[in-house]
Order: structure tokens, then sequence, then C-alpha cells
């Protein structure tokens, strides 16, 4: 354990003969669980007391004098007691004063009082602050040393941060926030630095997430951190291609947020978004991908054969190729006041984040596609009861077999279908919702606190007006383009390839683009396929 963090045997003493003693005996006996600090003065020993409990450190064992001149012990070991409640507090005192730690005992709870001098210390000092110290341990609960998220827990901006730290697998601890504290939502680190009301480039660089660019110049640059984009970046990187993949985070995107994923090849088990694409970074920074993160590309354009990318951090970056695979965002719920409770009771996705939120609750899920039924289940483990509101008549019509089947087996789950969420409702957070049935028109409301959506997905391509679309945004490639002669500003003898956009080595893969299969396996066999289109794009230049 490294030594800030060992609990501290504090001893006070204002005789520096006596004080010499009792760290030499301190140190000998318990210097490898236990940090020993010895001061001549109750007040220093006050502040030293305060300031460990600023850092969210221990005092297992306080042993004071009692004949001090800033204030007696007891007067201390009463003070410290209200700093450290737990631990356990001895006062030394001669023969003539042992009257008075006698009535110390109920006056300040003082578990020991000890006769100066000690010697030997193996029979008259250890065996007590022996059986002391095991008290301590075997009801002491080590503080939580890893990262604190301080917070509202219906606060859209806790939500977010909630999302960030599980996207990033960062394990953390989640505490209520007093009402009206100003710095809320907060982060706080293991060494205990604070940081208040932080964006989520901050918490990255806070913790040492961020990479700096190893290149000035990119053989492939690739925009977007889901499975298609990060295929990409292993295949790309294994094959000597300097490569930079800028991760943009998205609130509701779909990458990494299903709970679980049933019918991917190679896991039979089923394997969380989470995990996958976790597995997924680790394999690409492996082979010297860089990444950045959380960062969103606001911009593309040529700069003679060069691809140039303007981030929303500022930085600007070339590469001689770019692909394309920011994927989709998750719909906005068209029901009245649904914006409002956004990150305070309706989230997009983001399921993972807030389970621990939802234990023992009634949970609802809005959507009839396997990412809604993957939610479903996973949430049926964890809550009181899910219910999932779907518009169709049956699961069937949107839902794989064998969704569709765990869910009829699972007796905590309702399904409402032909059925719509029309409105919702609350003060600060939510509180109800409106359900309207699609056939009778009858509306009836529900008690809601959460409200997970998952009603389809639109492409995230409103940055990219300089490339052709389909009209719900999807990107065109390959023989999509339709004819050459057609496209705007292509300059190369042939036609586009078969995952190439409308810009000559730019290419689009899974689910953003058009026409292509919206499945986690085909997005990765895409993200694969580009890559030896960009090798042949490379060997024409």
């Amino acid at each position: 354990m490294p030594e800030q963090r060992r609990p501290v045997l504090l001893a006070v003493d204002d005789d520096d003969h006596v004080l010499r003693a009792v760290r030499r005996d301190l140190s000998r006996a318990y210097h490898e669980r236990y940090r020993v600090v010895a001061t001549r003065s109750p007040v220093e020993a006050t502040q030293i007391l305060d300031r460990l409990r600023g850092r969210r450190e221990e005092a297992a064992l306080i042993l004071s004098d009692q004949r001090m001149p800033e204030m007696t012990g007891i007067e201390f070991l009463g003070e410290a007691g209200r700093r450290f409640p737990a631990a356990r507090r001895v006062l030394l005192t001669a023969y003539a004063d042992t009257s008075v730690a006698i009535s110390a005992i109920n006056k300040v709870r003082l578990d020991h009082y000890l006769v100066k001098p000690w010697e030997p210390p193996e029979e008259r000092l250890y065996p007590v602050l022996d059986d002391l110290l095991s008290d301590w341990e075997s009801a002491h609960e080590a503080p939580y040393q890893g990262i604190r998220l301080v917070g509202h827990r219906f606060a859209p901006a806790t939500h977010r941060l909630r999302d960030l730290l599980t996207r990033y697998r960062l394990p953390f601890r989640f505490e209520e926030a007093e009402p009206g504290d100003p710095e809320a939502p907060a982060v706080v680190l293991p060494d205990g630095r604070r940081l208040a009301r932080p964006g989520h480039g901050e918490v990255v660089a806070a913790l040492g997430l961020a990479t700096e660019l190893s290149h000035p110049h990119y053989d492939l640059a690739i925009v977007g951190g889901g499975p298609t984009g990060l295929a990409a970046s292993v295949y790309a990187s294994s094959e000597g291609m300097t490569t930079l993949l800028i991760e943009a985070y998205v609130p509701g995107g779909q990458a990494g947020t299903s709970s679980r994923i049933e019918n991917y090849l190679g896991f039979p088990s089923g394997i969380s978004g989470v995990d996958l694409t976790s597995r997924a970074m680790a394999q690409a920074r492996r082979f010297g991908v860089d990444v950045l993160a959380p960062v969103e590309a606001e911009r593309l354009s040529r700069a003679g054969r060069a691809c140039v990318l303007n981030l929303s951090d500022g930085k600007e970056i070339t590469a001689a190729t770019v692909l394309l695979s920011p994927g989709l965002s998750y719909r906005s719920l068209d029901a009245e006041d649904a914006a409002r409770f956004e990150g305070a009771g309706i989230y997009y996705g983001a399921a993972l984040s807030e389970t621990e939120s939802c234990v023992g609750r009634h949970v609802w899920i809005v959507g009839g596609a396997n990412s809604a039924g993957q939610a479903v289940l996973h949430f049926s483990r964890h809550a009181r009861h899910v219910t999932l509101v779907v518009r169709a008549d049956s699961l069937a019509s949107g839902m794989s077999a064998y969704l569709v089947d765990e869910i009829a087996a699972r007796g905590n789950i309702t399904v409402m279908t032909n059925t719509c969420v029309v409105a919702a409702g609350g003060a600060d957070r939510l509180e109800h919702i409106t359900l309207r049935d699609t056939r009778s028109g009858a509306l009836t409301t529900r008690e809601a606190e959460h409200v997970f959506v998952f009603i389809g997905a639109r492409p995230r391509t409103e940055w990219l007006d300089n490339l052709v679309r389909d009209p719900h945004g999807f990107l065109l490639t390959g023989p999509d383009l339709g004819p050459v002669a057609g496209l705007a500003g292509w300059d190369l003898p042939r036609p586009p390839l078969l995952l190439e956009t409308s810009v000559p080595g730019v290419f689009a893969a899974g689910d953003v683009r058009a026409n292509s299969v919206k499945r986690l396996a085909s997005g990765v066999g895409e993200g694969a396929m580009a890559v030896s289109m960009i090798h042949r794009y490379h060997s024409e230049s």
C-alpha cells in the first residue's frame, strides 16, 4: 500500500524524550501496516487530523499525553474523536493522573490509558495496542480510493459524466451532492483533485487518457471509434499504415451502448458493447494507433491530394486518406416535454451507465428493435420490473427471434404493443409519462422515473455537406453515386471504389453508409474491407 494511503498512528507528547520513545516503539512494531506520525503540539496534531480528513485518509489510533501546555490530553482526544470517531484513543499518563484517565473513559470515550513508562513494550504496550488495532480493523471499512462522481442523480450534466466514465470502463463511485452544491457535478480523482463541473475533455486529460499526435501526417485518419472504425484501425496499423482514430463521444450514440450482444460470432455467452469496444481499443493501441478522444470532426476538406480534418478541440489533421464511420445517434422521442427531461429520467441508449440507479425500480423501454430488446433483458436482471413500449402490434416484426423468446420467458417484463409515449411530465426530473393506444386513441398516465429510448437512428453526417448523401443523410459510395461525370470535384479517371465517397480518398463504412447492412458483424467486415480499398488508393497515388 502506498505510504500516504496507510492508516495513521498519531502520537502527541510535549516531552521530547517520551515522544522519541513512542515513535520508536510504534515504528518498530507497526511500520509495515501503518504510518507513524508524531508531534509535540496538540494544536499541530489537530491540524494533522484535519489534513488527513481532507485527503480522505484514516487515523486508526491516537495516543496523547495528558499534561500539555496548549490543551490537556483529554481535551485533545475529544477534538480528535469529533474528527475520527472510529479511531482508538489512548491517554499517556503518569501514575498520579490515573484517576483523571479513568474519568475520561466515559467523558471522551477513551479506549485505554497507559502509565508511563511502559517498558518493556512487548509486555506493557504492544498487547494493548494489538487488541485496539485489531478491533479497529475488524470494524473499519477502508475508504474508497478510486474515482468519485459527486452530483445529482437526475441531473443531465451528472448523467453525461456517468456515461463518459462508463464508456471508458473507468470504475467510479457515485455520491449524491448536497442540494445547491455549486460545484456539482464534480469528479474527484484518486489523488484528491476535484474537477468542478468539468467538460469531457478536462476529465479525459486529468485521467491521463488523452493521446498526443505522434505523426505530423497520417496515412489514414478514421472518424468514429465504434466497431467499424476500430476494425479498420487494427487492420490498417497492423499492415504498416500510420493511423489516427478520432473517437467522438456522442451521448446517445449507438457504438458501445448495447448492454448484451448475443448474436456476434465468437461470443456464445454474449458480450456488452462496452466490453467489445474496450477490447478492440486495446488491440488498436497495441498496434500503435493514435487515439484522439473525446473530440469530434467538424469539417472535412482537401488540400491537393491530402485530406484535412478540423476538430472540435481546434486541431487540424492531415491524412492521405480518411475513413468515415461516425455511426448513428438515436432519434429523439417525439413526445411533449420529452426534451426537458433528457438526462433527467429520459435517456437514449446509455443503458449501462444508469444501471445502478435502476436497481429495484420500474424501468420503461421504448422501441421494438434489437437494441431495445437487449436493454429490456439487461434491466430485467436489476430492476424490479421492466415495461417495453412498442408501437407495432408485435415484437416479431422488428426484433430477432432469440430476443423475443427470452423476453417472453422473463417474469418481470411487460410488453405493451400498439402503444406510444406522447408526453412526459414532472418537476426537475421525470415523474410520469402519458401513453396512447394507437388503435383506440385512449390516453393513460403512468408513473415513470427511468425511460430508455431506442426508436431508430440517424446518421451523424450533418458536417459532411460537401459529400453526396441520400435524402436521409446516409453517405453514398461506389456504384450508388451514379456516373462519374455527374460528380462535382471527382478528378480520377476511374469511378469510386465500392466504399469510396464522392471525394477521392475519402471512404465510408458501417451504419453511416447508405444501403449498408445495419448489423455489427457487417460493420466490422466493412471496416476491414475499407482498408484493402485504401491500400489500392495509395498504390494508385
